[in-house]
């Protein structure tokens, strides 16, 4: 089927994408009443970078406006048979609120700003002794052996050279259980709406009339016609970005980010899944959740002595590599000593969507109805709830008329009331220097 002889196919709005944020984005619309289509190149909703997503719920940004959104998202998250309100023959996701805790290490670490924002807002959190933490996770050694190093380092087996204060605790936090699921879920629910999706279906070209999207056309020759088009494609967002003659024109940019979790055995005598809980340690620089099976998923907090592998998302490695199963897991067992390397590398490989500050683009474009909610790999999969209202308010009120740009649209959270302004997260905006530059946000 050629460009030409293809029929062309009426929407009122096209989402490419139909991981966690194009699946949230997609019942907002939906559910305004517009007729959606989610397209993704994958066989299913989520299994692009989504399904490899730790899928934390956290609240430890570096940004009031990342606290805050964090906040309102996790109440998707503890509604969800509310929210999603529509039967999946696959079941729903569980919420596991186990909490987090992020170790003190002294100093104006990111700890530190954490525990400023949380008592600006009022974010539920609890400041752990030494004592507390030896007695919720007595597998922790508590000496202090930053800043994160590699273990080629000659300084990586060093001695400690002090302990951790102690922690922050928040007991709302947690992980999804599965986070494919979560899409399937979302895919139900704008389905219920009336949201259409389809799968296999490669965007090769985002199309206009001239300074304005009129659709896209996909790689079997199909065209879809339609006055909105959401750029949610994860790692893909700077390639669809170029088809849309958008990428120039934006101040902050993304790129992928190649990326490793690994998978071992909890400590012995220890049973991590029913009294485990997420953790951050930027001292020896990772981040642990209990996984299934007893086990431990661990982390990079990125710290500044790991490479950063950027990559053709189409074109990348996906084995472990041992220099990076090896920092991470060696990180993990200067923290928890018990924890031992086993002989076989257990993880994934995946890509981030990493904006030039790490935080995200939620905005409109230079294109006319041409959107994008993008940057978002890494610290955003919790935050999708929050993200489907905050772009179809944006959505509805730039087609409305508004300038965005001149004067940015303000959400409401549905939950928790609190106004979140849209213009943070601008395509525009300078390099944030309050960002963590990392996978904290």
């Amino acid at each position: 089927m050629t460009h030409e002889t293809a029929p062309a196919h009426d929407f009122e709005a096209v989402i490419i994408g139909a991981g966690v944020l194009g699946g949230a984005i997609a019942v907002e619309l939906a559910r305004r009443g517009l007729r959606t289509l989610n397209v993704d190149k994958a066989p299913t909703a989520g299994a692009g970078s989504t399904s490899n997503s730790c899928a934390i719920v956290r609240f430890s940004y570096s940004t009031v406006p990342g606290v805050s959104l964090a906040w309102e998202a996790m109440h998707y998250w503890t509604d969800w048979p509310d929210y999603i309100a529509a039967d999946d023959e696959l079941g729903l996701i569980t919420f596991n609120r186990c909490g987090q805790f992020n170790l003190l290490v002294g100093g104006d670490d990111h700890s530190a700003t954490v525990r400023t924002l949380w008592e600006q807002l009022g974010i539920p959190f609890e400041e752990w002794t030494l004592d507390d933490l030896a007695q919720r996770m007595p597998v922790l050694d508590h000496g202090l052996y930053g800043p994160p190093k590699r273990p080629d380092d000659p300084h990586f087996w060093d001695d400690a050279h002090g302990t951790v204060t102690g922690a922050l605790f928040s007991p709302d936090s947690g992980y999804v259980s599965d986070p494919q699921l979560s899409c399937h879920n979302l895919q139900r629910a704008a389905e219920a709406a009336g949201g259409e999706f389809w799968f296999n279906a490669e965007v090769t070209s985002v199309d206009r009339a001239e300074n304005r999207v009129s659709g896209v056309t996909l790689a079997d020759g199909r065209r879809v016609v339609a006055p909105i088009v959401v750029n949610v494609a994860g790692p893909h967002s700077a390639v669809v970005n170029r088809m849309a003659g958008v990428h120039d024109s934006m101040n902050i940019k993304t790129r992928a980010l190649r990326h490793e979790v690994h998978h071992v055995p909890a400590p012995q005598d220890f049973d991590f899944m029913a009294d485990g809980m997420v953790g951050a340690d930027d001292d020896t620089g990772f981040y642990f959740r209990p996984e299934t099976g007893n086990n431990v998923l661990i982390g990079s907090v990125d710290p500044t002595c790991d490479p950063r592998e950027f990559v053709d998302p189409d074109d990348y490695d996906t084995s472990l590599s041992q220099e990076q199963w090896e920092a991470q897991v060696l990180r993990a067992n200067r923290r928890m000593p018990s924890l031992g390397v086993p002989h076989e590398k257990r993880g994934v490989v995946d890509l981030y969507d990493v904006s030039d500050d790490w935080l995200p683009i939620y905005d409109r474009t230079d294109l006319n109805g041409f959107y994008v909610a993008i940057g978002s790999s890494g610290n955003q999969y919790k935050n999708a709830g929050a993200v489907g209202q905050l772009m179809s308010e944006l959505i509805a009120a730039v087609e409305s008329g508004h300038d965005h740009d001149a004067s940015p649209v303000v959400m409401t959270g549905r939950y928790t009331g609190w106004e979140i302004d849209i213009g943070f997260y601008s395509r525009n905006r300078e390099i944030n220097a309050d960002s963590s530059m990392s996978v904290h946000g």
